[in-house]
């Protein structure tokens, strides 16, 4: 779901956007694994048509400047930097430094000149007030147990006049028809593990109001209920996310590893089967515009 951890409870971060004795992994409720950067990198591809449409909605140009908040090894650089450059800036910001160097290694692949990715807490990056066309975030606030400071922040990086805004889930809205046991103990073990640190699986319909809490003006929101086909590798991200969080959940005490194994193949069994239909959940696509000084 989330693009990554670039929120985490515990210390203040440093100025490098480094915490003393905080682990972000230990909040994040998808934990951190090769196998779930993996799964961020892929998903920069698989939500590409709603980002795409999110970005149209502000109107970024050549020259305009700039961030992907909580970016992961990917997010959506490529497409801030196909809209900006050249004579742009796209800065990406996460806080855990081995997405922080995947995503470097994408611009410097590219070779984008004026995109730099850098290590920092999405709630207090350190950068200049006012300083972007455009402040965007993916699936990050939905992750964190308070969002408003990552919303404040995000607003004060934006330029009077630029814009503010994001793609955040809603998974209470799921669909599996004709229905599936197995796809209803992956959200139940879902809801649980993910919501044990206070995030909220269902904030994709609560981001226009923080949005308009935040001082922001022209707040515009769309909901999108994708239904992804056999083959695409959406369309098993439930038992994707409950496969990333599964050291949680043994933990939590809430399935054994022999549950695990049977449901996610079961499940994954299902949504095989072409006449399946899946409805993960929602997405909502929120925009808004920063007031003009005076």
């Amino acid at each position: 779901m989330t693009e990554s951890a670039s929120w985490a409870g515990g210390s203040k971060p440093s100025a490098t956007g480094e915490r003393s004795g905080a682990d972000p992994n230990a909040v994040y409720a998808l934990g951190s694994s090769s196998g779930e950067s993996a799964r961020l990198y892929r998903q920069s591809d698989e939500l590409a048509p709603e980002s795409a449409a999110l970005l149209d909605r502000v109107g970024l140009r050549p020259g305009d400047s700039a961030i992907d908040v909580g970016c992961g090894p990917r997010g959506v650089i490529d497409l801030l930097a196909d809209r900006v450059l050249p004579g742009g800036r796209v800065v990406g910001l996460d806080s855990d430094p081995a997405h922080v160097a995947m995503a470097s290694e994408l611009a410097n692949g590219r070779g984008w000149s004026g995109v730099e990715v850098i290590l920092g807490d999405a709630r207090d990056t350190g950068l200049p007030a006012d300083s972007f066309d455009l402040v965007h975030a993916r699936t990050l606030l939905v992750t964190v147990p308070d969002p408003v400071p990552v919303v404040r922040e995000m607003v004060r990086l934006a330029r009077p006049g630029g814009w503010v805004a994001g793609i955040e889930a809603d998974m209470q809205s799921a669909i599996c028809d004709p229905p599936s046991p197995a796809f209803d103990r992956l959200c139940e073990l879902f809801q649980t593990t993910f919501s044990r640190n206070g995030a909220n699986p269902q904030l994709g319909r609560s981001v226009a109001g923080l949005y308009r809490q935040a001082g922001l003006q022209d707040v515009v929101v769309e909901a999108r209920a994708p239904i992804y086909p056999v083959g695409h590798s959406r369309r098993s991200i439930r038992a994707d996310l409950v496969r990333s969080m599964r050291p949680h959940v043994l933990a939590l005490g809430l399935a054994d590893e022999a549950e695990l194994e049977e449901i996610d193949e079961a499940a994954r069994e299902h949504f095989a089967n072409p006449d399946t239909i899946v409805m993960s959940g929602l997405l909502f696509l929120t925009w808004g515009r920063k007031p003009q000084a005076g």
